[in-house]
């Protein structure tokens, strides 16, 4: 027996390759298929089944093109209903693959399709569970993404309590929890840097299963809860209502285009230039009104928070060679509509003599003689309120990166505009978000709160006022 977690940090996701004797099965795939092909093609083995543990919300999954090319079949657990061929398994069914069975655990809360699916090896004895948001390690999914009708969260967060504790807590200790997302996932709130655990130790550390009524529980789960990303409920459509092949995606979008064709495709089209250079090099040159969102970090769950509009047309400027990349990064959350990209990158922008826009950003320290002097007058901060409560800068504007484009309003175009968040990834995000609105005079300061905190600027909060 084999199992591997496949996991991709830039959407905080694990997808599961399992095989035993010459067959496999896969949890949870990305929709890109060709890992899961190749490493069944290299065993020898046969793709059998693929399982869905839900109707994924943060992103598109490839269970249709896997099936597809194949031949597997699709599996989801109870109450899911869907508009293209699958097996609707009941609770407890169990599905022979190889030496090992793979049984079905109904564990509805995160939403009402959520299933558990359990590993028993080739002695019968209970061996993992891949239990996808419904546990997570250090914490427990959210319930708030499927409300319909009546169905409120504080009822989905009932049923999930009940699906722990009746479907997951009586197991065995040993057994190996293989959750759907770690931390950096916008699925759950508290989850650990850990993508794995035994059930043994879930059981004494993580809160939610400490809880000691349904009361607790519910107000524990749903405490702190922010508001899920735009995306999401437009992915769950895709994943149960079906999708456009992958393949055909790459084909359409893989289109390189001369500076001159890709100025006049943008405009033809009313498209979004997404540059996803890192911040360093965007801040020193870019196409005027184009947005950043770099690669190097957390780009696709970024993308799907601050283009709301999923059939957005798309013009990419990337780094030489990861052109195909950036298209796939961005079919995974369901944006097919990439028209093209920049051939030779921004360097061929430039070369051609077009216009070209710079964004101001200083070192931290700069930042700290500026405060001194009384040049600083309005500092913005992009981070999540969370991190703003534990410690910021005296006087600063919250703004969360997330839904900054409500609050355009708040900011005076008159002075300069000091922009930071953790780090400098989400702060250069933001500063060519206000760039393209039309607020001219924008500064980034490089590494942000880490930075900041060790000049002379006075820094409050909770941190601070412990000390």
């Amino acid at each position: 027996m084999i199992i591997e977690q496949l996991y991709t940090g830039c959407l905080a996701q694990g997808a599961y390759y399992i095989e035993s004797n010459g067959e496999a099965a896969i949890i949870d795939p990305l929709r890109e298929t060709s890992p899961y092909i190749r490493k069944a093609e290299k065993a020898g083995a046969t793709i059998k089944y693929v399982f869905e543990t839900h109707f994924h919300a943060d992103f598109v999954s490839g269970h249709l093109d896997l099936a597809k090319k194949t031949g597997a079949t699709i599996v989801y657990g109870p109450k899911a209903t869907t508009n293209y061929e699958a097996h609707h398994a009941y609770d407890g069914e169990l599905f022979p693959l190889g030496n090992v069975t793979i049984k079905v655990l109904h564990t509805p809360g995160h939403t009402l399709e959520s299933t558990t699916y359990l590993l028993l090896d080739e002695h019968g004895k209970e061996h993992a569970i891949f239990t996808g948001d419904t546990l997570f390690i250090g914490d427990v999914g959210r319930p708030d993404l499927a409300i319909k009708g009546d169905l409120t969260e504080q009822d989905l967060a009932g049923m999930l309590y009940d699906s722990l504790n009746a479907k997951l807590m009586p197991l065995p200790d040993h057994v190996i929890v293989y959750p759907a997302h770690g931390a950096g996932s916008a699925c759950g709130k508290n989850m650990s840097k850990e993508t794995t655990d035994t059930l043994g130790n879930q059981k004494r550390f993580n809160y939610a299963l400490r809880a000691k009524s349904k009361d607790e529980f519910t107000k524990q789960v749903l405490d702190g809860l922010t508001a899920a990303p735009a995306y999401f409920a437009e992915n769950a459509r895709l994943n149960k209502d079906g999708y456009e092949s992958l393949d055909r995606v790459l084909q359409r979008s893989d289109q390189a285009l001369t500076p001159d064709a890709f100025e006049a495709t943008v405009n033809d089209y009313n498209a979004l230039v997404l540059d996803v250079r890192n911040a360093v090099d965007f801040a020193q040159g870019f196409i005027p009104n184009s947005i950043n969102i770099g690669l190097n970090g957390q780009f696709a769950p970024w993308v799907g928070a601050l283009i709301p509009d999923l059939n957005q047309p798309i013009a990419l400027v990337t780094p030489a060679g990861l052109e195909q990349e950036t298209i796939v990064r961005l079919a995974r959350v369901g944006y097919d509509n990439c028209i093209g990209y920049l051939a030779g990158g921004f360097t061929s922008w430039q070369q051609s003599g077009k216009e070209t826009d710079t964004i101001e950003s200083i070192s931290a320290e700069e930042f700290a003689d500026r405060w001194q002097t009384g040049i600083v007058q309005e500092v913005v901060d992009v981070r999540k309120p969370t991190e703003f409560d534990v410690e910021h800068i005296s006087g600063a504007r919250n703004l969360p990166l997330d839904n900054l484009n409500d609050h355009m309003a708040e900011i005076s175009h008159d002075g300069s505009i000091y922009v930071h968040c953790a780090g400098g990834y989400r702060s250069m995000i933001a500063n060519s978000i206000l760039k393209a609105r039309g607020f001219a005079n924008v500064v980034n300061v490089e590494g942000g709160m880490g930075a900041i905190k060790k000049t002379v600027v006075p820094i409050i909060g909770e941190i601070a006022a412990a000390e």
